[in-house]
């Protein structure tokens, strides 16, 4: 049985030493698992043979506990302690490399052991429901899950920040996206469809927000009229989602985390670029030079979440009317506008979306601005034979997770972080 289910009487169960008090004539041990912890309570005169293991025991190492349980109103852990009858040592810890001191790149170092508190695995605990909670409002919506090939054949969308590996006699690349087989599955006739899955990229970023390998939450869906749809449907899905989280786990991450879990209102407030740099200047006295307003500067970025506090109430904000230069190509132009959008959480861009240009014509044609018709040829075949108007978006997991327990780094929020200078364990 896990700790948590623990009430009086016979039991059995297995956890770690996490404490252990060894005095004249008791010991008292505190034993964890992932549910919880329960305290042990050794009279040393009646049970010297389980004494005598506990007295060269180590913390950290794992137990079997038979015994029996019984209430104890001085006990603070739950008021119940647990009278032992036997106990194994199933596997002997030395001494911990790192402890509370320790720098983040040496609980990196040992990260099986950084990840054992409470607080670690509290955060991936609620990770997993948060993207839990995405996932029903989608399958509850009308989608599929997919899973799409990580081995592509071409550095399609960026060859610079694109991982090359021998694939048998020639080369292959990590992927840096889904979004290829997302609208492949649109063409297909898929419709709705979603991927949880690895990305990677080689870029040489040691930001808190960057990793080489990353988890994204994908999303495409057919027959949208605008990118207005895609940025409904995600704020709809955050929302569905954060409002779930913070119902199952908003009290045990204010105690631990020490953060309000804020479930945003609908519709997202959303603004032009142009007009968030005219009021960025306005409000904050911030500028740049003109040529930089193409684009979101990080600091801009960053003044993004006063911006949307003071203006809105609000904790998200739709970027809207990029110019399409610096967009990837297969984002959808109107009259010289990008039919997308980047989403702003507190102050760092969680997502960008789009309407996919859909027409086989105009699409080669984007790809040959962008000297990009050789590397996409089979992505192109996709358009031939009827698509869809579409749209969609990614989500970073671990920096959405990060922005959410207002963590200092993805490096806390993956469970084996991977960049330019990490690559074990």
């Amino acid at each position: 049985m896990s700790i948590s289910e623990i009430k009086p009487g016979k039991v059995e169960f297995q956890g770690w030493i996490e404490n252990l008090r060894d005095k004249k004539s008791m010991q008292f041990i505190v034993i964890r698992d992932l549910s919880g912890k329960i305290q042990l309570t050794v009279v040393k005169e009646e049970k010297p043979e389980i004494a005598a293991i506990f007295s060269s025991a180590t913390l950290e190492s794992t137990v079997k506990v038979t015994g029996t349980a019984v209430s104890n109103e001085y006990v603070k852990l739950g008021g119940i302690e647990v009278i032992p009858d036997s106990v194994e040592i199933t596997s002997r810890a030395e001494a911990l490399p790192i402890g509370p001191e320790s720098s983040l790149d040496q609980r990196l170092d040992h990260r099986w052991i950084d990840l054992r508190c409470e607080k670690n695995q509290l955060l991936f605990q609620f990770q997993s429901y948060l993207i839990g909670a995405m996932r029903e409002y989608l399958d509850n919506h009308g989608f599929t899950e997919i899973h799409t090939p990580k081995f592509i054949g071409t550095a399609s969308e960026s060859g610079a920040e694109v991982f090359e590996v021998k694939y048998f006699d020639r080369k292959a690349y990590l992927a840096q996206s889904p979004q290829f087989y997302k609208q492949m599955a649109m063409a297909a006739g898929f419709e709705r469809i979603y991927e949880i899955a690895p990305c990677f990229r080689a870029e040489k970023s040691h930001t808190k927000k960057h990793a080489t390998e990353f988890t994204s939450f994908d999303v495409e869906f057919s027959y949208i009229n605008s990118f207005q749809d895609v940025m409904n449907l995600e704020a709809e899905m955050l929302a569905y989602g954060l409002a779930k989280t913070k119902e199952k786990y908003g009290d045990k991450v204010k105690e631990v985390f020490g953060v309000d879990i804020v479930v945003p209102t609908l519709p997202f407030p959303q603004m032009k670029l142009r007009d968030i740099y005219d009021e960025l200047e306005a409000r904050y006295g911030f500028t740049v030079p003109e040529e930089e307003k193409t684009d979101l500067t990080t600091e801009a970025e960053r003044l993004c979440e006063n911006l949307a506090r003071d203006k809105f109430n609000h904790e998200f904000m739709f970027v809207t009317d990029y110019p399409p230069a610096k967009r990837a190509f297969y984002h959808m132009r109107k009259n010289g506008i990008l039919q997308g959008y980047d989403l702003i959480w507190k102050g760092i861009e969680i997502t960008s979306g789009a309407q996919r240009e859909h027409r086989y014509e105009e699409i080669c044609k984007n790809a040959q601005d962008k000297g990009l018709e050789k590397d996409v040829e089979t992505y192109l075949q996709f358009f031939r034979y009827g698509m869809p108007p579409h749209g969609g978006f990614a989500i970073g997991v671990d920096r959405l997770t990060m922005l959410l327990l207002n963590m200092p780094t993805v490096k806390e929020t993956q469970f084996l972080f991977r960049g330019p200078d990490r690559l074990t364990p």
